[in-house]
């Protein structure tokens, strides 16, 4: 055993040195030393003080062998303890090395048995061998807690492998985040929702992933997207998101490691680097960085994703566990009673994206870990604006499959998109979209070239102008001009290809006038006939009231339920 001696043992022969010196004194106080010596035992035994708290209760005996241990000196290491104590390297045991050893191998097993499992089997191999004399099992527990604490990297490594060993044992880097900016560095991961939401493209239930990306100064995640299904371009339309909220980009984005990100949410083996998103970060200026593999204390996204989880999915009525051992009471099996109070709501995808806003709102006035004076919108705010061009992110949007187009344009989530550039066109294009804003889409050829973003079309009033309002009304009129200026852009674009007969029978109704709808209004000027094509009522009334005052629809239209609305 090594030559130490133990913090404890050293109070406790201090303490010994100094009863003996108040003894001495008492001593000197009392003609009868028989009976000083009585009521000396008795006074520090009744005491609340320090001495007697080290030492407990002492005898007269003890007195006088502790001063003959002295020997008339004042060396208190004379009156340490002589009982033996163990090391840090070595323990007091009575288990011989054989016992140990079996012992040991049994506890470091990597299939995690139990102390108590590990004891069994121990007695039960000793038994065989025909050893006589088995230890006590608390003398083997004992082994097993001191050996667990002073030998506690073998005991994880051996137990629990070597991400645990990185996650629990290993010392770790603690990194000043003070010295970054906003949009610095963004953090990327994805987190499996705990919750279900309503799959858009299938109509069912789903729990889809969230890949977000977050702010290492601020610690505000600052963008994310929705994956429903395995896409790899959702990482890539997160970050588009990211950027436009900070309105910069960001110099580096740091994340897991390539194929262990990709291998945690795709069923394929394609690490990052072989998606081709490399290069698109490159042309943006970014730089890449990749997490070490079971390095997750390098993760501070992991923390924020603690949170989100506990302090919005479980507030969800759609909530289901993010598994087996955690899922809600009503889940759980002849659970009738929960069942009927369970809320069957599930949210939809535009319903969870805005209640993930209000808790990010909610969270980013919380005190910045960073910086604790401020919030997190107070550091996110100070940011160094870049004024950037949406356009030039279009490469990181989400493609989804190919689309053909329809006569209302393209179909697409239950709703049509259509572009004056889609019409005529019956081919196939790709689409690109963004689940944040789906009032339009941006249209490619298969090619990649691109042709329109295409607004969603809106359903008209049935019944406009008898049963609508105003805005109902110019929308329905501002349809039939548009489908009127198509039809009219395919005739001109006919007259090419046929001849002076057949063109006279497809301009027919064309350039008429429509005394009913504000398409187009003939007046004379210099006895030649001119067509003009006006966009609602009201421009064509300020033109002829400015140009042909005494037109007789001016009256007409002085009498509609419009003209009031609009100028009286």
């Amino acid at each position: 055993m090594t030559n130490f001696t133990p913090e404890k043992c050293k109070q406790i022969a201090l303490a010994r040195l100094d009863v003996v010196h108040k003894w001495l004194e008492f001593r000197k106080q009392s003609q009868n030393k028989l009976q000083a010596d009585y009521d000396f035992v008795k006074l520090h035994n009744t005491s609340n003080s320090h001495l007697f708290e080290i030492l407990g209760k002492i005898s007269r005996g003890s007195l006088h062998r502790w001063y003959a241990m002295l020997n008339g000196t004042e060396d208190y290491t004379k009156l340490l303890p002589q009982y033996k104590y163990s090391s840090v390297n070595d323990y007091r045991t009575v288990l011989n090395d054989e016992e140990i050893k079996i012992f040991i191998g049994l506890l470091l097993h990597p299939n995690r048995l139990s102390i108590g499992k590990a004891i069994a089997l121990t007695k039960y191999r000793l038994k065989e061998q025909g050893q006589g004399f088995i230890p006590a099992d608390i003398t083997f527990r004992r082994y097993a807690k001191w050996f667990k604490n002073n030998n506690y990297d073998k005991w994880i490594l051996a137990r629990d492998g070597e991400k645990a060993l990185s996650d629990k044992v290993e010392p770790y880097i603690k990194r000043d985040a003070s010295l970054l900016e906003v949009g610095d560095i963004l953090v990327a991961d994805g987190h499996k929702l705990a919750f279900q939401v309503i799959n858009p493209f299938t109509g069912k239930p789903t729990r889809a992933t969230l890949v977000g990306f977050l702010d290492w100064k601020s610690t505000a995640l600052v963008g994310y997207e929705i994956m429903l299904e395995e896409n790899t371009q959702c990482v890539a339309s997160a970050l588009r998101n990211a950027i436009i909220n900070l309105d910069m980009i960001p110099k580096v984005v740091y994340q897991d490691n390539g194929r262990a990100f990709r291998a945690k949410y795709f069923t394929d083996d394609k690490g990052f680097t072989e998606l081709g998103f490399q290069g698109l970060y490159s042309k943006l200026g970014i730089e890449t960085v990749f997490a070490r593999p079971y390095n997750a204390r390098a993760k501070v996204i992991e923390r924020f994703f603690k949170e989100f989880q506990e302090g919005f999915e479980k507030l969800l009525p759609s909530y289901i566990g993010s598994s087996i051992n955690n899922k809600p009471a009503y889940m759980i099996r002849n659970e009738k009673l929960h069942k009927s109070w369970h809320n069957e709501y599930i949210p939809t995808i535009e319903e969870t994206i805005k209640m993930i806003d209000m808790w990010l709102s909610f969270k980013n006035s919380q005190p910045c870990p960073n910086a604790p004076v401020k919030t997190i919108a107070e550091v996110l705010s100070e940011r160094k604006r870049q004024n950037i061009d949406i356009s030039i992110l279009d490469n990181l949007m989400l493609v989804t499959e190919v689309k053909t187009i329809q006569r209302n344009g393209i179909r697409f989530l239950n709703c049509d998109y259509f572009d004056e550039r889609l019409y005529g066109f019956k081919s196939k294009v790709l689409i690109k979209y963004n689940l944040f804003d789906l009032t339009s889409i941006k249209v490619y050829t298969p090619k990649g070239e691109y042709l329109c973003t295409a607004e969603r079309v809106t359903e008209t009033h049935p019944m406009a102008k008898l049963l609508g309002d105003v805005k109902d009304y110019e929308d329905y009129k501002q349809k039939i001009v548009r489908q009127r200026q198509l039809k009219k852009k395919t005739v001109e674009s006919v007259r090419k290809y046929l001849q002076f007969e057949d063109i006279k029978l497809l301009e027919t109704k064309v350039e008429q006038y429509d005394s009913h709808l504000p398409l187009q209004t003939p007046f004379k000027s210099d006895s030649k006939r001119v067509q003009t094509l006006f966009k609602n009522n009201s421009e064509k009334y300020e033109y002829l009231v400015k140009n042909d005052p005494n037109n007789s629809w001016i009256t007409e239209f002085k009498q509609t339920k419009e003209y009031k609305l609009l100028y009286e």
